[in-house]
């Protein structure tokens, strides 16, 4: 029973640190446009809304170490470098994102309430998702995977520095 309420802890610890750290990726994202058109003040925007779909970037890293134990047949670290770790693990976290922003903007259009709508750009599916985003849910999700408490990225990082010294 403890040990659930400590995983439950930190799920909500990671849960919290990705939805502030996506709210603030997106103002930064967001206040680029500012720049295009010569408004120096950078105005960013984001919505309330966007809080519970970012702070679910906290299951990337156990769906992570998932994909790990099923891909290395349940033996963890069997060889794989951490730069086909990393590959492996941004490309899947990008799929993730995409899935989740199609899915969770599918629901939220349907109430009227969706923050966000591509019609009209390039490369846009449904006006839901942007795939020439593919770059940046790569990086967000390995930074999200990165931020969480057990991140098997952060832990073979941290294990290198350690034996390096």
């Amino acid at each position: 029973m403890e040990k659930i309420k400590i995983r439950q802890q930190g799920f909500l610890n990671d849960f919290l640190r990705c939805g502030v750290t996506g709210w603030c990726l997106e103002i930064m994202f967001t206040s680029v446009d500012s720049m295009l058109t010569q408004d120096w003040r950078l105005m960013g925007r984001t919505s309330l809304l966007m809080f519970p779909i970012y702070g679910l970037g906290a299951i990337l890293g156990p769906v992570g170490r998932w994909a790990d134990r099923w891909l290395d047949k349940g033996i963890w670290e069997c060889g794989i470098s951490i730069k086909d770790q990393l590959l492996r693990h941004g490309m899947l976290d990008m799929v993730l994102i995409f899935c989740g922003e199609y899915l969770f903007g599918t629901f939220l259009r349907s109430l009227g309430i969706c923050p966000w709508d591509y019609a009209g750009r390039p490369t846009n599916i449904n006006g839901l998702i942007r795939l020439d985003f593919a770059p940046l849910w790569f990086l967000t999700g390995l930074l999200f995977e990165w931020m969480s408490s057990k991140s098997p990225i952060r832990l073979r990082a941290f294990r290198r520095y350690a034996a390096d010294r």
